[in-house]
């Protein structure tokens, strides 16, 4: 019987024979996409890595977990869960993979202590554009790849191996919603908690500009009692309605799936009767992805709003803010922007993050606010007017933004953000004949 690292090799082998197959630039083929923008009808090259899902290894003493680079957080989770630890950093989304999490940013409430998901890697193996399978590690010959793949989107190579950090769990996590009116009161404290270190878990919602809370989770052994967010109870509103709560440890790390934040309303998801049809197993990321996938063929939202005379823009963004400026963004968002419930997280810079030569970030604290949904408005505006906006602030701040949504950047200012000269170079080494796409020209191009 094959060991699942023998199994990994012959899925390797299989890989390097498809890739060389045919000619033109390679697209991943995969079940699922938590990627945001629009793409140009470019025909492509498919790569099939969907049997690239399996968990290597889990060891807990050592402190890491050893998966393939298209294994579901929700799979990793659960394997991770069973030897009493998780991985240092988690998505938001059961959806998200591993390796697009590498390859993309990925943020949650651990990432005051943990940094962003990439932060956490300690070993990538990497299938470049020119075949090559290129083990990766911050001191090795190929350590220019590993602090390049984060934010490349697959445009360098593609993580079919990943080795990362665990932290040990409890049974259950308390959480403490604090409320706050003011701004900077709640920067400060959200700065405080992450500078004390006194939580396991630092995250915040801001519901309204004078109606924001700071939420502190701390794992615990036990628990006089457990909510269940997945099915009828919605965790975004309980934020305002309770002080304390208590959840097992794996609906934590889930609460924010089952309503996708709070964009299930989208789909009449957060309706009662509409909540029992769905049921628990078609509540979450997985069924509302789809059916944003399906509304964005058939056009159907576009029909409606241009029957009541509405224009609108998709505005879905994740933008990280040095928590000195933090308070100016939220000002500027509130006055231009006006999304709301809006998700705060705070980045603790690890060392070494300014090597990640696609998103430097300096050392000290930023803040991660998150915004989905349509602006819609009488009159009309140029195209990417409002997302175009938040850029310009965002820049203007200090801040960086993820790609894995609409861009608007020109291209100079593009390759001054992320990575310049330093992406090029690693292009021309890695995938010298362009097998994949250029990162400008598929995360601004649509290609």
């Amino acid at each position: 019987m094959s060991t699942p690292r023998a199994l990994y090799g012959e899925k390797c082998d299989r890989l390097a024979a498809r890739l060389h197959e045919g000619e033109g630039i390679v697209g991943l083929a995969k079940d699922t996409s938590n990627l945001f923008r629009d793409r140009a009808a470019i025909s492509k090259r498919a790569l099939d890595v969907r049997e690239f899902n399996g968990i290597l290894q889990v060891d807990r003493e050592a402190g890491f977990v050893e998966a393939e680079g298209m294994v579901p957080y929700e799979t990793l989770v659960d394997a991770c869960l069973e030897h009493e630890v998780m991985p240092a950093v988690v998505p938001e989304l059961k959806t998200i993979t591993l390796g697009g999490a590498l390859a993309g940013v990925g943020v949650e409430a651990t990432s005051h202590r943990h940094g962003l998901v990439h932060e956490t890697a300690l070993e990538l193996e990497v299938l470049t554009g020119d075949g090559r399978f290129v083990v990766c590690s911050p001191d090795n010959d190929h350590a220019d790849l590993f602090y390049g793949m984060p934010n490349s989107y697959g445009t360098l190579g593609y993580a079919l191996r990943i080795k990362a950090r665990v932290l040990p769990v409890l049974p259950f996590v308390h959480v403490e919603h604090l409320p706050f009116t003011d701004a900077r009161a709640f920067f400060e404290a959200l700065e405080s908690h992450c500078r004390d270190d006194d939580a396991d878990f630092i995250d915040g919602t801001v519901f309204a500009p004078d109606r924001m809370y700071l939420s502190l989770g701390r794992f615990a052994a036990d628990a006089p009692f457990a909510s269940d967010y997945g099915f009828e109870q919605i965790y975004y509103r309980s934020i305002e309605a309770k002080r304390e709560d208590w959840l097992a440890t794996r609906d934590y790390i889930w609460r924010w799936d089952t309503d996708w934040f709070w964009c299930s309303k989208n789909v009449y998801a957060q309706h009662p009767l509409v909540r029992r049809l769905l049921g628990r197993k078609r509540l979450g990321s997985r069924t509302y992805t789809r059916l944003m996938r399906w509304n964005s063929r058939v056009g159907l939202t576009r029909r409606i709003e241009r029957m009541r005379g509405l224009h609108s823009e998709s505005v879905i963004q994740d933008i990280d803010i040095p928590i000195a400026r933090a308070a100016e963004y939220l000002e500027f968002h509130a006055r231009e922007i006006g999304i709301w419930p809006m998700w705060v997280c705070p980045i603790g810079v690890r060392p070494g993050a300014e090597r990640f030569v696609l998103y430097p970030l300096n050392p000290g604290i930023y803040v991660n606010f998150g915004f989905w949904d349509l602006i819609r408005t009488r009159s009309a505006h140029p195209a990417g007017h409002f997302n175009r906006m938040v850029e310009d602030k965002v820049s203007e701040l200090g801040g960086i933004k993820s790609l894995y949504s609409q861009s608007f950047y020109e291209r100079s200012e593009f390759d001054r953000i992320y990575g310049g000269n330093a992406y090029y170079e690693l292009k021309e080494k890695y995938d010298p004949g362009r097998v994949f796409p250029e990162l400008y020209e598929k995360c601004v191009l649509g290609h």
